[in-house]
C-alpha cells in the first residue's frame, strides 16, 4: 500500500527543520480538497505517512510548508514580504501502491524537491 511522507532541512543552519506546519490539499475539479495538517518533529520529518490507506490515490497534490512562520521563530531577520513565506510543491500520485517521498530542502532565499524514496 502507497504512502506520502516528506523531510525538510534546512540548508542555511545546516539540520533539520523542526516545527514547520505542513498542509496536505487534493486539488480537484471543484477546488483544493485539505487532507492533513501536520508539523515536523525534531528530525524534521512527520511523526508519520502524511497520507496513507484509501485516501492515497492517484491525483494532484499539493503540499504547502510554513517556511517563513519557520525562519521568524529561529530569529531569522527577513524582508517585509519575506522572499519565500509559504513554500507550495504541486506533484502528482500516478501510482498510489507506491512510497512518494517530497522531501525540501529550504533556506530563506531559495529551496529544492525531488521524488525521494
Amino acid at each position: 500500500m502507497g504512502r506520502l511522507t516528506t523531510h525538510v532541512l534546512d540548508t542555511s543552519a545546516g539540520r533539520p527543520a523542526a516545527g514547520i506546519a505542513v498542509a496536505l490539499d487534493r486539488l480537484e475539479a471543484g477546488g483544493p480538497v485539505r487532507l492533513a495538517e501536520t508539523v515536523t518533529n525534531s528530525d524534521g520529518r512527520c511523526d508519520g505517512p502524511i497520507l496513507e490507506g484509501e485516501a492515497f490515490a492517484a491525483g494532484v497534490y499539493e503540499l504547502a510548508f510554513a517556511a517563513g512562520d519557520y525562519f521568524r521563530q529561529r530569529g531569522v531577520d527577513l524582508a517585509d514580504p519575506p522572499f519565500l513565506d509559504l513554500v507550495t510543491i504541486r506533484f502528482g500520485i500516478a501510482a498510489p501502491d507506491e512510497h512518494y517521498h517530497v522531501p525540501l530542502l529550504i533556506s530563506p532565499y531559495g529551496y529544492s524537491t525531488y521524488r525521494g524514496s
